[in-house]
């Protein structure tokens, strides 16, 4: 049994929480390390050791401490501590606003933004450019790493995300993502096209075995993951296109989720650099240097949510940024 940690969008704990695991006798009897990171996917080996060292999880009450030790059966409790408070900066960035009011503000994020402060990427976020717009109205209830920011898109993913402003928001705004509440709508441009052209993928998503950097779709373990699509137009030769525009809908908001689930349906994004997994016919790739993208083609193009305070229906949409615009078009003449 596994009691899952709370998901990205439920940002917030102000304390540490446990991760609950039983492992049966046939499951048993590896590395400690290495075992409980294949029961708990989302958190790599190098996280379990840390947890290991800092004595913060036990077996029967017992407190463990040795990674290579042998995995004994039965009930292990891991405590998560709380992620440290950021001290990110403000910085002046220019902000598109689709709408703003003293809860929250929705923002249309270009690609190479990312949405908050992590190593490799401590400054130039949405976090950074939310501080300096939003001042101390910024959010950052439960003493959370990422104020304000109660979803995120990948960093190379354009278009419209949310962000709180107070702690009503905040809270309101994670209530409706964690109810999948939201309506949320993808233009991917694929490689191929999925087939059949329109349904639904239902799998479970977690951090893949042989990469930890990247989600997989998994058989046991991980979370559920459910993406609804629709092919909006194929480009190329009827009946063998060589792309196509993909609306995705997403009714659950794990990481990578579209970019693991289009790869899966063998309509991996162009420009994925992770997913791609094998490059496109010629005459889109011509298209892709042309275009001048250098990232994936995916662009989170509306969002639709009540308000959390005033109770009023909102909803936006976001043209695709030029680099998508212009491939879409160049696609269109193969």
């Amino acid at each position: 049994m596994i009691v899952p940690e709370p998901e990205d969008d439920d940002a917030g704990l102000d304390e540490a929480f446990a991760r609950l695991v039983t492992l049966a006798p046939e499951e048993a009897g590896g590395r400690l390390d290495k075992t409980l990171a294949e029961k708990l996917p989302d958190l790599s080996r190098a996280r379990i050791q840390a947890l290991l060292a800092q004595g913060q999880i036990s077996r029967g009450g017992t407190t463990l401490s040795d990674a290579s030790a042998k995995a004994q059966p039965g009930d292990y409790r891991l405590m998560i501590p709380p992620p440290l408070p950021a001290d990110p900066q403000p910085e002046a960035i220019p902000l598109i606003v689709l709408f703003e009011d003293a809860y929250l503000i929705v923002v249309d994020k270009p690609a190479g933004m990312a949405a908050h402060p992590a190593p490799g990427n401590e400054t130039g976020t949405l976090v950074n450019a939310l501080l300096a717009h939003c001042g101390d109205s910024l959010s950052g209830i439960g003493g959370v790493a990422r104020p304000g920011i109660v979803h995120r898109i990948d960093k190379e993913t354009s278009g419209i995300l949310v962000a709180a402003k107070s702690d009503a928001a905040h809270q309101g705004l994670s209530a409706l993502f964690a109810a999948h509440d939201i309506e949320r709508a993808y233009v991917a441009l694929t490689r191929g096209a999925p087939s059949p052209a329109k349904g639904t993928i239902e799998t479970r998503l977690g951090r893949s075995s042989s990469d930890r950097k990247k989600m997989a779709v998994l058989k046991t373990g991980g979370r559920e993951a459910i993406t609804h699509y629709a092919v909006e137009r194929a480009f190329g030769p009827e009946g063998k296109p060589l792309a196509a525009r993909v609306i995705c809908r997403l009714e659950t908001g794990r990481t990578h989720q579209i970019r693991v689930h289009m790869a899966s349906k063998g309509a991996p994004c162009l420009g994925d650099p992770t997913y791609g997994s094998g490059p496109p016919a010629a005459a889109v790739r011509e298209a892709i240097a042309e275009s001048g993208l250098k990232r994936q083609a995916l662009h989170a193009a509306l969002l639709g949510f009540v308000h959390p305070v005033t109770g009023e229906t909102l909803r936006f949409e976001s043209p695709l940024p030029p680099d998508m615009a212009t491939l879409e078009a160049l696609l269109s003449a193969l």
